[in-house]
């Protein structure tokens, strides 16, 4: 039994981790099956760690919309996703949905004015599922003329 006031190790482990800069490299210690909150309108960069097969999931929240360039890009371009984006169309009832193809190693959370996502309230969720792969799984509100969020940027 705890005492009031004393966290166990578990809670510690789950709480989520705020990120407020314009760059972050995830890792398995400090963000692996914790929420990490992208609270940074101007952008940030996120890089994943390399993709070996862990089975490590890396789950990401948008608390302020960004209003700049913001990226979730793989280690190196030995790398790549797989996985789906569900978009919803300006806050409406339409939803657009868009897949990663062939060689794909960067999600773009901004696009032209968030048309690839980006807004308050969006999740990203990325699991390492074997060396080289990525499952990447995206629900998020967009604005203007939506678009894929997936590229192959990384070389």
């Amino acid at each position: 039994m705890l005492r009031k006031g004393i966290a166990s190790a578990a809670d510690l482990d789950s709480k989520p981790v705020t990120v407020t800069s314009s760059t972050v490299t995830l890792n398995p210690q400090t963000h692996a099956g914790r929420l990490v909150i992208l609270n940074r309108a101007a952008g940030i960069a996120v890089t994943l760690p390399a993709a070996t097969g862990t089975g490590d999931t890396y789950r990401l929240h948008v608390l302020a919309a960004f209003t700049g360039a913001s990226t979730i890009k793989v280690a190196s371009a030995s790398d790549e996703m797989q996985g789906n984006a569900v978009l919803f169309a300006d806050s409406g009832a339409t939803v657009v949905g868009f897949s990663a193809v062939d060689n794909d190693d960067t999600i773009d959370m901004f696009g032209t004015s968030n048309s690839t996502g980006g807004l308050l309230g969006a999740y990203y969720e990325l699991q390492d599922i074997a060396s080289g792969f990525w499952r990447v799984a995206i629900v998020s509100d967009a604005g203007g003329t939506e678009a894929t969020p997936f590229s192959a940027t990384v070389s």
